[in-house]
């Protein structure tokens, strides 16, 4: 086991490099000088912006700044802002919570409606039920983000006044962005679990089980389920990744101060260093939730742990 996590180890840390190389040449390619932007227009004077430029090191070839930025990096220094000069990190770690807090309440919503959308519409194939579900499915994989939250806000803040329109204001303020995120991400998740538990219930293995007498129930947990979930926990992987992505939208639309909202707001004031950072911090989380995945791959699978 230790071997299969060093492998996995090994073939992350590529995409890590290329992740945070593609997001460097990217922001330094862009229009916009970061001296500039630091100093602000009125004090902005040619000797000026050439001290900073020196002391930031934008004077320096890119392949050097992008080795020194990597080298901080490792120590845990992702740089200062360039709108307040306070240090990247200090800025994740603070809103970090707000983010998790999101993403882990839209997980459960979208494990929750997904899995359990799946198994009633296999269970229930080719049947009003099914239809109905895959019809849920298709509507919910349709709809953008920003406009299910828009219409959510119009509907239960507004119209009803179930909860608050936008912030941060306890469990209230957590249901309506964590169920619109959770809602989009389950629609793929339930289409997957249905195809995934047809795949498995036609095996033979499954009948001999019901010829056995087992009841359904137990027929379903204990041979279907278990053996439907490899392919499913490869998507939650990616649901991990795509809720991360997904809660730039969702915490602009909802005013959340996450780091979504923080990445969003540094693109529109070109904080360079922001952006790099948070991208960055985001690429290796998505990185170590695939290898959670891999790796509980071989306990839901015994070949896999043999192989």
């Amino acid at each position: 086991m230790i071997g299969f996590i060093q492998r996995r180890l090994l073939l992350a840390i590529p995409t890590v490099f290329a992740v945070s190389a593609a997001v460097f040449l990217m922001l330094h390619l862009i229009p916009g000088d970061p001296a500039s932007i630091y100093l602000g227009e009125n004090l902005a004077t040619p000797e000026r912006l050439e001290r900073i430029r020196h002391e930031m090191g934008l004077d320096k070839p890119i392949h050097v700044q992008y080795l020194e930025f990597l080298g901080r990096a490792f120590q845990g220094d992702l740089g200062r802002s360039l709108q307040n000069d306070r240090p990247v990190a200090l800025e994740l770690a603070e809103r970090l919570p707000r983010t998790a807090e999101l993403a882990a309440a839209a997980f459960v919503v979208s494990v929750v409606f997904g899995v359990s959308l799946g198994i009633l519409s296999a269970l229930r194939h080719n049947t009003w039920v099914d239809t109905f579900a895959m019809l849920v499915a298709l509507v919910g994989v349709s709809m953008p983000i920003f406009w299910l939250g828009l219409i959510a806000i119009l509907v239960f803040s507004i119209q009803f006044a179930w909860f608050p329109v936008t912030g941060q204001h306890g469990i209230a303020s957590l249901v309506l962005p964590a169920t619109v995120l959770g809602i989009v991400s389950s629609a793929t998740l339930a289409r997957l679990v249905r195809s995934s538990m047809l795949e498995v219930l036609r095996h033979e293995y499954v009948t001999t089980a019901r010829a056995k007498g087992l009841r359904e129930r137990l027929v379903v947990r204990r041979h279907v389920f278990k053996n439907a979930l490899i392919p499913v926990a490869t998507v939650l992987g990616l649901e991990v990744g795509s809720l991360m992505s997904g809660a730039v939208i969702t915490e602009t639309v909802f005013a959340r101060p996450g780091i979504g909202k923080l990445i969003v707001d540094s693109i529109q004031s070109k904080d360079f260093t922001v952006v790099q950072g948070a991208v960055l911090f985001v690429a290796i989380t998505y990185v170590v939730v695939n290898l959670v995945v891999d790796v509980s791959y071989a306990f839901l699978d015994p070949r896999i742990r043999v192989s």
